[in-house]
């Protein structure tokens, strides 16, 4: 009998850890059901590390994900769409950008806030956007050199 008991207190507590994991994970991934969102798009010419899920940031602070990235065919762009937390409201002006958290860090969206009075209703595609920027390619001029400022000054 204390063998058959010892066993169901092991076994509750590994089914309360598992529990508590995914609640934890749930909540990390932004799948728990939060509060209520409304969805924005843009468009970048470049959206290197950008994924479902990425975060969406204003001032360094989470406001929403992303929640779908295609390619638009006719512009042959990255076709983004990422939610914002209601109550969160976004000057009709604002930017969109790609952004890297470092060196080595990862990739997410920031919203750059304008300084207009009217706001963006949901649905509504951010127009001025600024895709990201590869890292090797910035090392490449850097290491290689400005071809075009050589020529210039010759």
């Amino acid at each position: 009998m204390s063998e058959n008991t010892t066993e169901v207190i092991v076994g509750g507590a590994v089914l309360a850890v598992a529990i508590g994991f995914l609640v934890y994970a749930g909540q990390a991934t932004g799948l728990s059901g939060g509060g209520a969102e409304y969805e924005l798009s843009a468009s970048f010419r470049s959206a290197d590390g950008v994924n479902v899920g990425t975060d969406v940031r204003m001032a360094g602070v989470k406001v929403g994900r992303v929640t779908d990235i295609r390619l638009d065919p006719a512009t042959f762009r990255a076709a983004t769409i990422f939610s914002v937390q209601d109550g969160i409201e976004i000057p009709d002006d604002s930017a969109v950008a790609i952004s890297s958290e470092g060196l080595l860090g990862g990739t997410y969206v920031e919203l750059l806030p304008g300084g207009s009075p009217f706001f963006l209703e949901p649905g509504t595609e951010i127009e001025f956007t600024q895709g990201s920027v590869s890292l090797v390619s910035l090392l490449m001029k850097f290491v290689g050199g400005d071809d075009d400022a050589e020529a210039a000054a010759e």
